[in-house]
């Protein structure tokens, strides 16, 4: 209920503040958005299957947004941003939709 009502007030100070992201921080923040999307449907996933640690949660979280972050922005300096952002993409998004499906099959038993 704590990260409910986290989430509810990070989203109201948002639309209420409009914070602005940082330009050389923009090719940064959809990989981010992806990795910390992937740590939560794992941390849910876990959550159903009753194997959820709060503090692997968090440390899954940060380093999900870390290690893309760098990822890409390596890809940036090396040259390959975009093809790096898009693979990361792909791997989170595949670990994100088995952790769907998995939940999917837990709640519905199908």
């Amino acid at each position: 209920m704590i990260a409910f009502l986290g989430l509810v007030v990070g989203v109201v100070l948002g639309l209420i503040f409009k914070p602005d992201v940082p330009l050389s921080m923009e090719p940064y923040l959809p990989i981010a958005v992806v990795a910390a999307l992937d740590a939560v449907f794992g941390a849910l996933r876990a959550f159903l299957d009753g194997i959820f640690d709060d503090k692997v949660f968090v440390v899954s979280f940060i380093s999900n947004v870390l290690i893309a972050a760098m990822i890409v922005f390596m890809g940036d300096k090396l040259g390959v941003g975009a093809q790096l952002s898009t693979g990361v993409v792909v791997v989170l998004g595949i670990r994100i939709f088995s952790n769907v499906a998995a939940i999917r099959r837990h709640i519905f038993h199908a």
